[in-house]
């Protein structure tokens, strides 16, 4: 006698519920394969284990991703409010701060979001130098890296001006007049985004659609060309390993995507937090008519105008061209592979790069006071043309020191070629953090030295 199986398929209503949990499991699965078809089209599928301590990355890829993410997000939600016109531009902003639900928040997350992806780019940047992440196959992205930083420089730029407060006015002039001495193009690039001669309507409407249009869609295509290429080499730089030796590798998911999580979730929290406890500045509509005194250029530029109090306009943007120009061609003056991986290449690495600290520290604040109390080539140069005497003297001397640290970690510490540049590296970016604390905490009155708060 046969015996038939009870049938296991739910009847009636627990068949109905059997079917809606099917569905919603088989939603869940397909939602679950489009987001790991998202995050391994961003990434490997595996990654070399130690490319996850966090002290070797210190998540600041992910981070400045991150804050692009809420900058756009941000800026979408902004955009409802705002009014690119000078007669009410600085009326939505008020409007936004006093009227609108979560606006002063959401604009505060907008603004520290801005100011702190300069801050994590430029620390990006530094990190994959020290590491020796530019060397290899990821050459081109090095110079990939640091066009995106440009352009993060040039979105908080034209987003400095779209309060149109006084802050905003004059450090705009006073950026804009800085890039008229650029030579050869300079006047035609500052008049062309100004929309005329002087900071007005033309010039706001202009650095507006820079804003939301123009600079996204160019920094969208780098971006993703970025993170293609650091796919494509297999993710973030490691050590080169030996013959026969086969480096340790994990899966992206959920290994990487797991730290990723975490670090974007304190970060994110504590911008948060940070962005309700201190309000975006806006100070009072932008007036023509009285220049604040000193009328400093937004901080991230703090170096750059530090360094025309003290030379020439046209020298001091030769040296920032032979500066931007060498960041380039690191690659190229850097090509032993047997370092990648390892922080400023070696132990007497560390030693060029403590030395290239100490000497930026020390040596950057004295020439500044100097060149305020002693230093006077025109006067000990009365023959030579004031670019000559007052301009490229001081380019000459500056580069001078440069080499000077360079020889310095060679003779002094026995440092290879890398390890030297590792010195040279660390006493420019040491120089330029100094030059822009100076700048905006020690100048006072007519761009005078002063004490902070006096």
């Amino acid at each position: 006698m046969e015996t038939t199986k009870p049938s296991t398929t739910p009847k009636g209503w627990k068949r109905l519920i059997y079917t809606e949990r099917a569905a919603e499991d088989e939603e869940r699965r397909a939602m679950l394969r489009v987001v790991n078809s998202l995050i391994l089209h961003l990434h490997p599928v595996r990654v070399p284990a130690g490319a996850l301590r966090f002290t070797y990355t210190w998540g600041l890829g992910g981070i400045s991703t991150l804050l692009c993410l809420i900058l756009g997000l941000t800026g979408a939600l902004l955009m409802f409010r705002y009014e690119p016109d000078i007669d009410r531009a600085y009326l939505s902003i008020l409007a936004l701060e006093t009227e609108v639900a979560f606006g002063s928040l959401i604009r505060s997350l907008h603004h520290w979001s801005a100011n702190l992806l300069v801050v994590t780019s430029f620390l990006h940047l530094i990190r994959v130098f020290l590491s020796g992440g530019f060397k290899g196959g990821r050459r081109f992205n090095w110079i990939i890296g640091l066009i995106i930083f440009v352009f993060i420089l040039a979105f908080n730029f034209t987003g400095y001006l779209l309060p149109w407060d006084q802050l905003a006015y004059w450090a705009i002039t006073v950026s804009s007049s800085i890039i008229r001495y650029v030579p050869l193009v300079g006047r035609e690039i500052a008049t062309a985004l100004l929309g005329g001669f002087e900071v007005g309507q033309a010039a706001l409407r202009n650095f507006y659609a820079l804003h939301i249009a123009v600079l996204p869609g160019a920094t969208l295509a780098l971006l993703g060309y970025h993170f293609w290429r650091i796919r494509k080499d297999g993710g973030i730089s490691q050590p080169e390993p030996g013959s026969g030796e086969q480096p340790e590798r994990v899966t992206t998911l959920p290994h990487l995507v797991r730290r990723e999580l975490a670090v974007g979730a304190v970060a994110a929290m504590a911008l948060v937090a940070f962005a309700m406890l201190v309000r975006a500045p806006l100070g009072g509509v932008a007036d023509p008519l009285r220049s604040p005194n000193p009328a400093k250029a937004a901080w991230y530029f703090g170096a750059l105008q530090e360094l025309l109090l003290h030379m020439e306009t046209e020298a001091s943007l030769v040296l920032l061209a032979i500066i931007f120009a060498g960041a380039l061609l690191l690659p190229q003056l850097d090509r032993h592979d047997g370092d990648i991986g390892i922080y400023f290449r070696s132990q007497r690495g560390r030693q060029a790069a403590l030395l290239g600290l100490v000497i930026g520290i020390n040596l950057t604040p004295a020439l500044i006071v100097a060149d305020e109390v002693w230093i006077d080539w025109v006067a000990w140069l009365p023959t030579w043309p004031t670019f000559v005497a007052n301009g490229l003297v001081p380019v000459a001397v500056i580069l001078t020191l440069m080499c000077g640290v360079y020889l310095l970690a060679r003779v002094s510490l026995k440092a290879h070629h890398g390890e030297a540049l590792v010195a040279l590296f660390t006493f420019v970016v040491t120089a330029v953090l100094v030059m822009t604390v100076v700048c905006g905490l020690f100048r006072g009155a007519n761009m005078d030295l002063v004490l902070p708060g006096m």
